[in-house]
């Protein structure tokens, strides 16, 4: 017989999850206006009660808030875990916790017991732990600050009674590796209110074998020197699998040395997930006789709010009880019914599955690298080794969970169309650069990978493939793998090539020099950076640089309007240097010198184009107050040779009609570009304005490329690209507007109308779009679009 309230508490536990999951159920209009304004603001709590349905209908909105606010937000670049039937399970387990905890004592006791028992004893047996008692915690270093207090209260028998007195007759030492979790000794040392300096960091490997395991020659030099010098060797923390690489310490002879001087042994890190499998490496299997180690089977199996696992060996259980490992409080027991719901759930056959399957994804990767040119692998990130220590790295790599990748251009034979001679000073920042945008674009365009960026201090910058900790929660599949490798295949060309064109950018820069200068920017992943420098003199510092960011964001919106698909970026936030344009990724085909001469133009074309306006403005003040004095003295004379009798309304109407008066006065017409004011004669005499041209008849600069073809191309590299990327087709050629390659070759052909002298010229205004040297404006300024005069006649 089912009790009622345990399964009222599934059937609400299935709707809570409806409901947060997908949010069908709509409350009504009042309670839904109540949901929005409790979430703008903190409030007080409301006078009346809320049902279940509309406390998760605001839960669920307050989970995606965030996401309607932001609609246009790239959702795939958040990837939510994958909660499933054995995700439910531990949320049922937290459920169920609170239902337990309110039973009487002696059945709750009997119920935890079991709980505990169960658990602890599948997991011993599932990773291969004899003997073994288990302590459940929240905080995955928790576990190691009870074991560390459990080996204190070992050593030092007079703890209990005489506390940290008795510590100052021999300090304990905590060794660590050099490649252990940031802050997980000073954690431990605060926890357990030891100084600083019980804490001992031993180095890696600098010379034999892998960089990140720890040299046992030297802990055994250390341990050594300690003991001579009055201190206790204490607890030594291992790794089966280090944070960021994912390697395995020498466990064997770890152990070895600490049965020697009597140092606890503790053991952590994501490889002791392979423990569970049937072929498990010689290195991780020397976990098995350490004397604690940590486990997180949540993040292995995916499973949503499960505690962590130390499994460990003692003899002594009044000491655990001291230690904290143990409880004589229940409700404390009930930390494992999650855990111990979902391993029921899964079984012994599901969680072995899911393991080699996380490990099955890392070799599939693994094994598709090799193929790809310019990645490094794990196994060619380490210096020279000895013949056995290899045969054990290869047997270490094909087995491990954890995948490290990264570009290299060292693997590069040659290179079309570039050189790398200018990378030997800041290569290494370089290639981290590459390797981190490298890592972030494969994590965005494949976001159910799992794959992010580490920094390792000898490879420097390199991408992570770990399933065990992704897999499970982002149900990542062989297809996930492969598209990531497919992606690999796109971005690595584009990087090798920009990788050596950067010299060439670098050298096309200085040839334009003073009018461009270029940016040394090391941590930009792109072709490198430029900024265009004003030309003008006798201008103070503050209104250079005004100029200057004013022509340099114009030129940057210049350029992204171009027909390419080159990223031009303004300053990122981590760049020092200002007004400066950054030229992203390119291909192999793409021209550098035709991209900098491209960027000299559109600068010198815009700075000039400013400079043009400040001058017409000036021209144009002056010849307002030239025109107002020459209406007033054409004013002044009309009234004398008219006479005042004709001024009048009646009385000039009648005189005009009996004595008609021809005016002398003629109108006037403004020169923007003399900034002068001209007779009318000629316009009313020919009945047209001399020179006029419509704006449609400006040609445009003819282009020098291919029809498809996009700028900054070589003609006859890439054609297949060009011919797939190119956005230029009929609809474009029909609509009258030309792309075009601006050079500093390139003169438009101009005509005109009618001929006109350079002392009657009128000026115009240039379209946006239309550019050219200084040539050019000279001549196009002779021309006289309509629509620019002004008739400035009196009459």
């Amino acid at each position: 017989m089912v009790d009622a309230a345990l399964a009222q508490v599934g059937k609400n536990l299935n709707e809570a999850m409806r409901i947060l999951g997908d949010g069908q159920m709509e409350p009504d209009a009042g309670t839904e206006s109540r949901r929005f304004s409790r979430t703008s603001i903190p409030g007080p709590l409301q006078g009346d009660g809320q049902d279940v349905t509309t406390i998760l209908h605001l839960v669920h909105h307050l989970i995606h808030e965030e996401e309607d606010e932001e609609d246009g937000r790239d959702k795939a670049s958040q990837p939510i875990q994958n909660v499933g039937e054995q995700g439910h399970m531990a949320l049922l387990g937290h459920s169920l916790a609170a239902y337990i905890s309110v039973l009487d004592r002696e059945r709750l006791r009997k119920l935890t017991t079991r709980i505990l028992s169960d658990t602890t004893l599948w997991l011993c047996r599932i990773f291969r732990y004899d003997n073994g008692s288990a302590y459940f915690h929240e905080d995955d270093r928790d576990g190691l600050v009870k074991v560390c207090r459990l080996a204190i209260n070992a050593r030092y028998e007079e703890y209990t009674t005489e506390g940290y007195a008795v510590l100052s007759s021999r300090q304990p030492v905590i060794y660590q590796s050099a490649s252990c979790r940031p802050g997980l000794g000073q954690h431990l040392c605060n926890q357990l209110g030891l100084p600083l300096s019980s804490l001992c960091t031993v180095p890696c490997n600098t010379i034999f074998g892998s960089q990140h395991q720890m040299d046992v020659a030297l802990l055994d030099k250390l341990i050594k020197e300690d003991t001579d010098a009055g201190k206790l060797p204490l607890l030594l923390i291992a790794n089966a699998g280090t944070p960021e690489a994912g390697h395995t310490d020498k466990l064997s002879r770890l152990k070895e040395l600490c049965d020697q001087h009597g140092i606890w042994l503790h053991v952590e890190g994501v490889n002791l997930a392979t423990l569970a499998l049937a072929q498990v490496t010689s290195a991780v299997m020397g976990a098995t006789r350490s004397d604690s180690m940590t486990l997180t089977p949540g993040r292995w199996l995916g499973l949503p709010a499960v505690t962590a696992v130390t499994l460990y060996r003692h003899e002594d259980p009044a000491l655990s009880l001291a230690a904290g490992l143990t409880s004589s409080q229940p409700v404390e027991k009930l930390r494992a019914l999650p855990l111990w719901l979902s391993l029921q759930y899964l079984g012994h056959n599901g969680i072995v599955q899911k393991i080699r399957h996380a490990a099955a994804l890392s070799q599939h990767l693994l094994l598709k690298l090799k193929s790809v040119t310019c990645i490094r692998t794990s196994d060619g990130l380490e210096k020279q080794i000895s013949l056995v220590e290899a045969l054990k790295m290869v047997e270490d790599e094909q087995n491990s969970p954890v995948v490290l990748f990264k570009f290299s251009q060292e693997s590069n034979a040659g290179g079309s169309g570039g050189s790398v001679d200018g990378l030997c000073v800041g290569e290494k920042e370089v290639l981290d650069t590459f390797n981190r945008w490298m890592g972030e674009q494969l994590a965005q365009l494949v976001p159910a990978s799992g794959v992010d960026v580490v920094e390792l201090e000898d490879e420097g910058t390199c991408v992570r493939f770990s399933p065990l900790l992704t897999a499970a929660v982002l149900g990542t599949q062989q297809e996930d793998v492969d598209e990531v490798v497919q992606k690999l295949l796109e971005l690595v060309p584009m990087m090798s090539a920009t990788m050596n064109l950067r010299q060439d950018f670098r050298e096309e820069t200085h040839r334009h020099a003073p009018s461009l200068t270029y940016i040394e920017e090391l941590s930009w992943p792109g072709l490198g950076a430029v900024r265009y420098e004003s030309q003008a003199e006798g201008a103070d510092e503050s209104r250079r640089k005004q100029e200057q960011k004013k022509i340099n964001d114009a030129l940057l919106t210049k350029l992204q309007e171009l027909d390419t698909d080159i990223f031009f970026s303004t300053d990122p936030e981590f760049v020092t240097e200002e007004n400066c344009i950054f030229v992203g990724m390119v291909t192999d085909d793409v021209d550098v010198s035709e991209l900098v001469d491209t960027i000299s133009t559109l600068g010198r074309d815009i700075e000039e184009s400013g400079r043009l306006l400040e001058n017409m403005t000036e021209r144009v003040r002056k010849g307002i107050l030239e025109a107002e004095l020459q209406l007033q003295k054409a004013n002044e004379e009309k009234l004398l040779e008219e006479g005042m009798l004709r001024q009048l309304p009646v009385v000039g109407s009648v005189l005009n009609w009996f004595s008609p008066v021809e005016s002398s006065i003629k109108g006037r017409t403004f020169n923007l570009a003399a900034g002068s004011l001209d007779s009318t004669d000629v316009t009313y005499s020919t009945k047209v304005q001399a020179g006029r041209t419509s704006l449609q008849d400006i040609p445009t600069l003819s282009a020098k490329r291919l029809s498809g073809q996009r700028l900054f191309r070589r003609p006859g590299a890439g054609s297949d690209s060009m011919s797939e990327t190119s956005s230029i087709g009929p609809a474009d050629e029909s609509s009258g507007v030309e792309s075009f390659t601006m050079s500093p070759n390139i003169h438009p052909s101009m005509s005109m109308s009618q001929p006109e002298t350079a002392e009657h010229a009128e000026a115009y205004v240039r379209p946006a779009g239309l550019l050219g040297n200084p040539e050019q404006v000279e001549a196009e300024e002779e021309r006289q679009p309509e629509g620019q005069e002004e008739d400035l006649s009196g009459r």
